[in-house]
């Protein structure tokens, strides 16, 4: 069959399992932007990403020896989600390899969604480092590896996505907005959308610090990228899979790179207006339209939001990326001198009233004339901070912006 064709076959095997989510508009978004802009909810589905659909196409076409043998899988959270409930329905073991930094929450999810069939390993720091070690033991014990996006069963599922859009909204659509990891879910829903609606321009969107399909793309080749920012970890890969790569590069119109301060930006927006619970990669069709914003205006607009699987404890992290983004965060070490007074001196005649500071570490006093300290300051407004470094040198506090100097801001701040 065709790709396509395996896409219909799967939207009729996904029946009972997968429910069609909402496609709706959002007033803010469209007011916003001057368009009609509509939310694909995959973050309403049970295992609350889009994942389930690509993990119960893949595992319920295997054959009952298949199924006997049990599966293996590799995740950075929702892959190993969808596999887990899979599992759970389909009655097969499977052992699911997820990296160690993959937050609590998503781990215990993958549990409760699995219960007694399936049995989690962290491994590694990365997707990949967990990916090596599930591959390795798929082929040692002769067991189906699931893979997250690469395999044609797992794309026909995503691409159920693109159908259910299609059959929710008969104007025509100008613009679909998709997030990309390894490229599964893109791969799948612009093969719909280039059978069944050929004018509609699909948008890839991928984080800024792991730019892997835009990457191979560029280089007309599938190409690994050595080292990624984790920090959206449900769209964060060194490499897209062969499969997705030799299909998104015929089908994509675009790729755009989204700042993951920009992605934390809309996830607390998100929030605070929709009190909607978004995952990094859930927000980054959302965060891209700003990108986008004069093409758009007027049309008929789709946003994907895959997913929303975020830990709470991520919360501090997300607004601290949010504010240095936005220029409301500002990291100094300043040399202090070591007299009585001096940090009075500062707060009075250095910060405005409105300035606040949020971190604050001072070496211990020492013989020297000033001594070192690292200091956070979080402003109402982004324009202050050039009233404050020119305040600074005219009073004679000497000081490194920190901001600036990734390596240093790594080392002290985290």
């Amino acid at each position: 069959m065709t790709l396509f064709k395996e896409i219909e076959a799967a939207k009729i095997q996904l029946q009972g399992v997968v429910s069609p989510t909402p496609l709706t508009e959002n007033m803010n978004l469209s007011d916003e932007f001057g368009a009609t802009i509509l939310l694909k909810r995959e973050d309403l589905q049970i295992v609350r990403s889009y994942k389930i659909r690509g993990a119960y196409n893949k595992m319920s076409s295997l054959t009952e020896p298949e199924k006997n043998q049990g599966i293996v899988c590799a995740s950075a959270g929702n892959h190993a989600q969808g596999v887990a409930y899979s599992c759970n329905l389909l009655h097969i073991k499977g052992i699911i390899y997820m990296p160690k930094t993959t937050p609590k929450q998503k781990v215990k999810q993958v549990q409760l969604f699995g219960k007694s069939y399936v049995e989690i390993v962290l491994i590694g720091d990365t997707f990949d480092d967990a990916y090596a070690s599930a591959v390795e033991d798929a082929t040692k014990n002769n067991k189906i590896f699931v893979h997250p996006f690469d395999d044609f069963k797992v794309i026909a599922g995503q691409g159920t996505v693109g159908l259910e859009i299609l059959e929710s909204f008969k104007e025509p659509i100008d613009y679909v907005f998709v997030p990309i990891g390894g490229g599964g879910l893109a791969a799948g829903l612009s093969t719909v959308f280039k059978q069944l609606s050929p004018n509609t321009k699909i948008i890839g969107v991928e984080p800024e610090g792991a730019p892997s399909m835009k990457t191979s793309i560029a280089n007309g080749k599938n190409t690994a990228l050595e080292s990624i920012d984790k920090f959206v970890d449900g769209a964060a890969v060194k490499q897209v899979g062969q499969k997705t790569f030799e299909i998104c590069k015929d089908n994509l119109e675009d790729i755009i790179l989204v700042p993951e301060g920009k992605v934390c930006t809309t996830i607390l927006r998100l929030y605070n207006e929709e009190a909607m619970v978004v995952e990094p990669a859930g927000a980054l069709t959302i965060a891209a339209l700003d990108f986008y914003k004069d093409k758009i205006k007027g049309k008929n607009v789709v946003c994907i939001v895959s997913g929303s699987n975020n830990d709470i404890e991520r919360t501090a992290e997300i607004k601290e990326r949010s504010l240095l983004y936005e220029g409301l965060m500002h990291y100094f070490m300043i040399q202090f001198p070591q007299r009585p007074g001096a940090l009075k001196e500062f707060v009075n005649e250095i910060l405005g009233p409105e300035d606040d500071i949020t971190y604050f570490q001072f070496t211990k006093k020492n013989s020297r004339e000033v001594g070192p300290a690292v200091v956070g300051l979080e402003l109402k407004n982004k324009n202050d901070i050039l009233a404050i470094k020119a305040k600074m040198t005219t009073k004679g506090f000497e000081f490194k912006y920190l901001n600036e100097k990734q390596d240093l801001f790594t080392q002290l701040i985290g």
